[in-house]
């Protein structure tokens, strides 16, 4: 059956809706970074909850970020958007889906397996804290369950070479270096607990795509907060 082809949108013609410090919006960015792909974009404010606004909604019912559009094309599921770029994308920038099966799907697992990490140390932690909650042994739970998913990543660094799922930076390292990032934003006492991860996260950080996706309000507002200094 014939296939239609996209015609490449032009820089004006790619919209990212994006909000600093998230995790799924970082993803696309460095995504859209690596693959060399220029875009214009919209920063906004989760505080002011910019991210419910009509210009929005009309995208993406949800009211979330990221929201993408592409073209005539809107994808706001960030690992479907960062599936999509490196489809049509596959022979610019950075490769970041290999050819080799087996390299491919360590790459595959490792990518969907890091929304374990996103999930148990984020969602259900690091909101939790925000919250303020009393429930301390609700607390302890989760404190646990995402020391336990932190092991399991701590050994992933030690034997999966220079990247989280092998020799090359991939769609493994754009899913899981953002939800890292974010916990050693929060206090998470990398270098002295997780020292296969902390070699990980400095090399990864160096990466210019990271550099030039790096959250806003991160450089203005250095991290103090030891919220994660027990993890």
């Amino acid at each position: 059956e014939e296939q239609t082809a996209i015609t490449m949108p032009g820089k004006e013609d790619i919209m990212l809706y994006w909000g600093s410090g998230s995790p799924p919006c970082w993803r696309l960015m460095i995504t859209l970074q690596e693959k060399g792909i220029q875009y214009t974009d919209k920063l906004l404010s989760f505080g002011n909850k910019e991210h419910k606004s009509a210009e929005v909604l009309a995208l993406n019912p949800r009211g979330q970020l990221p929201t993408f559009k592409f073209g005539d094309i809107v994808i706001n599921e960030s690992l479907a958007a960062c599936d999509f770029l490196e489809s049509e994308y596959s022979d610019q920038g950075t490769r970041l889906m290999p050819s080799d099966p087996s390299t491919k799907a360590m790459v595959m697992q490792r990518k969907h397996e890091a929304m374990n990490l996103y999930k148990k140390a984020i969602e259900d932690l690091v909101y939790l804290l925000w919250k303020k909650t009393a429930d301390q042994d609700l607390i302890k739970e989760r404190m646990e369950n995402a020391r336990t998913e932190l092991a399991i990543w701590e050994e992933y660094a030690k034997k999966t070479g220079a990247f989280i799922a092998g020799a090359d930076f991939s769609l493994a390292d754009v899913v899981f270096y953002p939800a890292l990032a974010f916990l050693v934003r929060s206090g998470l006492q990398i270098e002295q607990k997780y020292p296969n991860l902390n070699q990980y996260y400095k090399r990864v950080t160096e990466r210019p795509s990271v550099q030039n996706t790096w959250p806003p309000h991160w450089t203005e507002n250095p991290a103090t907060g030891e919220m994660l200094k027990d993890l």
